[in-house]
């Protein structure tokens, strides 16, 4: 016989408080609503159900509301760490530096010993590009609740941003064994090493056939599925996993191609030589790699950072979050017209000072050190401003190469360019036209240099490279696959390798079924192979 369930009126406020979060965690937003407003008319000043409305508000997607209901917590209750961590959490997501830095300050403050906080200390830490100190929160979290899957994966992805893959695969494989559907640990764990049978492709199958799976899980599953039998050379069913699992992915992203568009137009209408006016910081430390992702920039970090007097610093996000703190920039999209309008009118010498400044903790202690993160390549004059002693490596790669190395990739909230075929192409179009103009503008400013020469002739490179980078010679530099230090991206199986050209001319195993970006690039105006 099914139970009435009581009615709302007949509990006490503690009573719908519990329910009302047992509710949330078992995923009936209804009912977890009808708690805390219950809540709320009989006492408007209750702090948990403010919160509750918070957590509600974020399950739902309705950013506004659990803005507000944050802040209503921490107007009533100002030690409420969790609020401001939440706070911080909301405001670095819609591009509000400054402020996420006074929330993220507040949460410190008053932060006990609080597993859910610590996380998402992580994670604010995380989305600030200060992967060192998120280290510190989400071991605290793990630490304090060793064995809940969200913790344990946050953490996880954290030892991979480090390098150190093998902890993380343990963590990953624990993270199964507690809760067998967990689509993320599976694709790191797809990512970890070579499949050599089809034993974990039928395990994740069966998993990606759950009932009302999420397409971002979905997705999750479908590119480890693609990696695995791409691991075994069979083509087809790679390709078919691919193409499901970026459609299921391309399903939950806001792609803005007509901003995109807005902003490559912008940059090369307004930057040009002297539109930028003031000295910059005169440091040589950094040594800037960038271009599209999967088109050898690890492999380019890895060489140079072999070298005794250069440290890697990874993907860092701290110039273009110096931009938005120097402007107090509030745009939410990550790059855009309006953020590069902002960046135009800043002191070049403030911005590369702030950047400096703001990297000191991954900078190590080497005379120069690696920013791996591939979009720089947008803010080239604005990194020749900021700081014109500082040198840039920008990859080239075969378009049609570079182009499938992403659509085949699922990236974690950038490049949402990549899950659609044509949409691909036209972004790399748009892309190899920026590049074109800034050689014209900036000559001799930037290395460019080959990843198919690279691979096929690898000394050659490396001296051209440390002739560039005003290095001495050192034999380590080809030996880069031997260096212990951490590798934090997708490429980090290939790179413990020696160089190899099995990826050169790779799209070509697949070139039945990619018609329509081969297509696309041509129509842009971009030269491909048969």
């Amino acid at each position: 016989m099914k139970q009435d369930t009581p009615d709302p009126g007949k509990r006490s406020n503690q009573e719908l408080l519990r329910a009302g979060f047992r509710a949330l965690n078992q995923g009936r937003i209804a009912e977890a609503t009808e708690c805390c407003k219950t809540v709320l008319q009989r006492s408007p000043d209750v702090v948990p159900a403010h919160f509750l409305v918070g957590l509600v508000a974020l399950e739902a997607g309705e950013r506004k509301t659990a803005f507000s209901a944050f802040r209503s917590v921490t107007k009533l209750q100002p030690d409420h760490a969790a609020a401001w961590a939440q706070l911080a959490r909301l405001l670095m997501s819609e591009g509000q530096v400054n402020r996420a830095d006074f929330a993220l300050e507040e949460a410190l403050r008053h932060v006990t010993e609080e597993p859910i906080v610590e996380d998402l200390l992580g994670t604010v830490y995380s989305l600030m590009g200060d992967y060192g100190q998120a280290r510190l929160w989400f071991e605290r979290a793990v630490g304090h609740q060793p064995r809940h899957p969200p913790f344990m994966l946050n953490y996880a992805n954290n030892l991979v941003y480090h390098g150190e893959t093998g902890d993380a695969d343990e963590v990953y494989r624990d993270i199964v064994k507690l809760q067998p559907n967990s689509p993320q640990a599976h694709w790191a764990l797809a990512g970890a090493r070579r499949a050599t049978d089809e034993g974990h492709i039928r395990e994740m199958q069966q998993l990606l056939s759950t009932p009302g799976l999420h397409p971002r899980a979905a997705a999750f599953y479908c590119y480890a599925i693609g990696k695995e039998y791409e691991d075994l050379e069979q083509w087809d069913p790679a390709f078919a996993a691919f193409e499901a699992g970026a459609r299921a992915r391309r399903s939950t992203v806001d792609y803005d191609e007509a901003a995109e568009k807005e902003m490559f137009e912008y940059l090369e209408a307004h930057y040009h030589p002297g539109d930028l006016s003031g000295d910059g910081n005169p440091s040589v430390k950094p040594v800037f790699v960038l271009g599209q992702p999967r088109t050898g920039t690890t492999l380019i970090e890895r060489i140079i950072a072999s070298h005794s007097q250069v440290h890697s610093a990874g993907e860092l996000q701290q110039f273009g979050l110096a931009i938005r703190r120097l402007g107090n920039h509030t745009d939410p999209k990550r790059f855009s017209a309006a953020m590069f309008a902002t960046a135009k009118e800043l002191d070049p010498g403030k911005l590369g000072t702030l950047y400096l400044e703001t990297t000191q903790r991954m900078q190590g202690d080497a005379p120069r050190f690696i920013d791996k993160l591939p979009q720089n390549y947008l803010m080239i004059p604005l990194i020749l401003s900021a700081l014109p002693n500082a040198k840039i490596v920008h990859l080239t790669r075969d378009p049609m190469d570079a182009c499938f190395a992403s659509y085949k990739q699922l990236f974690a909230d950038a490049y949402l360019h990549s899950y659609d075929q044509q949409e691909m192409a036209r972004h790399h179009a748009r892309y190899r036209q920026l590049m074109d103009r800034w050689r014209e503008r900036f000559p001799d400013r930037f290395l460019d240099i080959s990843y198919e020469q690279t691979v096929a002739n690898l000394r050659p490179a490396v001296e051209t490279l440390l002739r560039y980078l005003e290095l001495p010679w050192e034999e380590a530099c080809l030996e880069f696959h031997r260096q212990e230090s951490a590798v934090s991206t997708a490429s980090a199986v290939q790179v413990r390798q020696p160089v190899h050209t099995r990826s050169v001319g790779r799209w070509r195993k697949y070139a039945a079924r990619l018609g329509p970006m081969r297509s696309e690039l041509i129509s842009n105006g971009v030269e491909v192979g048969a």
